[in-house]
């Protein structure tokens, strides 16, 4: 769960979720920010980088959306118990692979390499893509089918604690949905193909289709399952089956629904094994850190997950709320949607320019990349992530108290996105200063500075936990783990940025740092008016109902905005009020 994540949407540990009706949009809004990408704007204006998002921006956040309205109809069929773990459990398996193999190993390679040789190859580096997807894919059907042969003992390895039935469930589930690590890895490696040729609207769009199946599956699960699922500590093989391969299913059609934007494009995939000589040597020496990088990764999510599934299950034997891997996968879900809304959607945007400075020895526009690129997400961030904190616990009710999910474990659900919002600023701009990294093909640095972030979070989050199940305060488990990610986040970025701004010799620190501490003033002032006005209105519910907290975040949250937008002016915060103004001039012109 220690890693910041690309961009398609995460289930536990980040972001992973996610009709060809919306192909179109997405072809559409790819070939506008190709354009604007094309353009080499000035190193660190924030604005160009800004042009070159804003549709691509609204890709995501419609996939977003679709995300969490997944999560919502997950919620609705399985509630938060140990049952929907099981199925979190199985479902999450192929996404961690994704996430820490593919979306870690590709994404730091495979953008760099693709730039490289489309600039210095006669043929625009498609051979050398072809080649090099290939190779990949070759290897992820393999793993694909090790990993449903081995199905028993990877669930055992993450969750230890389940008794037979509990494991033999998870078992099934998995074995349905590890087929996913495959469709994951193409779909990464067509996008990234699309981005490093300036197309970056399809990728973006293209996990609605995934939501949309996956959304289907679970409300035709409802369907089928009727009542009895309130109740239910098992599912018939039947219901086992069309969740699993429901999802799969999404995951597949998220990959192959890229393949004609592809074609417009002008690159058809041709399959090529002469994999010597190629140039691939290179691509396969910076992946060896990254692979590293995903043990380290993979031995603290181990231990993460078994956490956050014994909580449920203890929960489960003393009768307390249920909240466990599911509750804390959905607090993830509402804490990392700014960042995918946002930081993604600048950063994808901005790696192909920071590619090419990286590869001139341009350091100093690299830096003013980075550090433009931070002020640019953090004036955004920064207002989430008082808004999440203030009303996350009226989130979870808003979202997740439906069909099988109580109030108390939804509100459990957004009380962890509410602690898990004071990581937001330094997960995003972590996030950045990783980019930083892969764009220089330090994959090694990437490797070092992981495992401190994986071992703070551990030595952060394991007391926390032991002392909230063994005292208590047992509803607080979750909420343990929570502090320990983000106590992680913000004592690795400071090394990370460290690091980073002594290889290359600076990294705009001062003029970034000042206009980071004015934001956070300005939050800090937002803070206090939200808290002051929810005490007012809403303060005195015990019970909130979910038009409540509808209200809630409606009218603190309107309020908030306005105060952050006013403090931020009144404080020259410069990146602010430069965001408001390209919007503002942005959104008169959409169609």
């Amino acid at each position: 769960m220690a890693e910041p994540t690309d961009d398609v949407e995460p289930r536990t540990t980040a972001e992973l979720t996610e009709s060809l009706g919306e192909e179109l949009a997405g072809d559409v809004a790819a070939d506008t920010i190709s354009d604007a990408a094309a353009e080499a704007a000035p190193a660190g204006t924030s604005a160009s980088v800004l042009r070159s998002s804003v549709l691509m921006g609204a890709g995501t956040i419609t996939s977003r959306i679709g995300g969490v309205v997944r999560g919502i109809a997950l919620a609705a069929a399985l509630g938060a118990g140990t049952l929907a773990d099981t199925f979190s459990l199985g479902n999450t398996l192929p996404n961690v692979v994704y996430i820490l193999i593919i979306g870690g190993a590709l994404n730091a390679v495979f953008i760099p390499e693709l730039v490289r040789h489309m600039k210095d190859d006669s043929d625009d580096g498609e051979g050398y893509a072809d080649r090099l997807i290939t190779l990949v894919g070759a290897a992820l059907l393999a793993v694909s089918i090790a990993a449903v042969l081995l199905a028993p003992w990877i669930v055992q390895l993450y969750a230890p604690q389940y008794s037979t039935a509990q494991h033999d469930l998870a078992t099934a589930f998995a074995r349905f949905c590890l087929p996913q690590i495959f469709f994951y890895g193409v779909y990464t490696m067509l996008s990234q193909v699309l981005n490093a040729r300036g197309h970056f609207g399809a990728p973006t769009f293209a996990p609605l289709l995934n939501n949309v199946i996956a959304i289907a599956t679970f409300l035709l699960f409802i369907v089928v399952a009727g009542q009895a699922r309130l109740t239910a500590t098992a599912l018939p093989p039947g219901q086992v089956a069309l969740l699993g391969i429901g999802t799969t299913l999404g995951v597949a059609a998220q990959a192959l629904v890229l393949v004609p934007v592809l074609v417009r494009a002008r690159y058809v995939w041709r399959p090529s094994f002469q994999w010597r000589g190629a140039g691939l040597s290179t691509a396969g020496g910076l992946a060896f850190w990254t692979i590293a990088l995903v043990l380290v990764n993979q031995l603290a999510y181990i231990v993460i997950v078994r956490l956050a599934t014994t909580a449920n299950v203890l929960a489960a034997e003393n009768g307390t709320t249920a909240g466990g891997l599911t509750s804390y996968t959905n607090a993830h879900l509402i804490f990392i949607l700014p960042h995918s809304v946002i930081t993604v959607s600048v950063v994808a945007a901005l790696l192909p320019r920071m590619s090419r400075a990286a590869h001139a020895l341009d350091h100093s526009a690299l830096a003013a990349d980075i550090g433009g690129g931070m002020r640019t997400v953090s004036a955004l961030i920064v207002p989430a992530a008082v808004a999440l904190m203030v009303l996350g616990t009226q989130a979870g009710v808003l979202l997740f108290n439906y069909g099988a999910t109580t109030k108390a474990e939804a509100q459990l659900t957004g009380s962890v996105a509410s602690v898990l919002a004071l990581g937001l600023l330094p997960f995003t701009l972590y996030y950045i200063v990783l980019r930083g990294w892969y764009a220089l093909e330090l994959t090694r640095t990437a490797f070092w500075v992981t495992v401190v972030l994986n071992a703070l979070y551990l030595a952060l989050a394991w007391p926390l936990f032991q002392w909230a199940v063994h005292s208590d305060h047992g509803s607080l488990a979750l909420i343990a783990l929570a502090a320990g990610y983000v106590g992680s986040y913000w004592i690795t970025l400071v090394l990370g940025w460290v690091v980073l701004s002594r290889r290359i010799g600076g990294l705009q620190t001062a003029q970034t740092l000042r206009a980071l501490v004015r934001m956070c003033l300005a939050g800090l002032g937002t803070f206090a008016v939200m808290r002051l006005l929810q005490w007012l209105v809403t303060g005195r519910l015990t019970d909130p109902s979910r038009i409540m907290a509808l209200l809630d975040i409606a009218l603190v949250g309107s309020v908030g905005l306005v105060v952050y937008l006013a403090l931020a002016r009144s404080m020259r915060v410069t990146e602010v009020t430069e965001v408001v103004g390209m919007l503002r001039r942005r959104v008169p012109r959409g169609r």
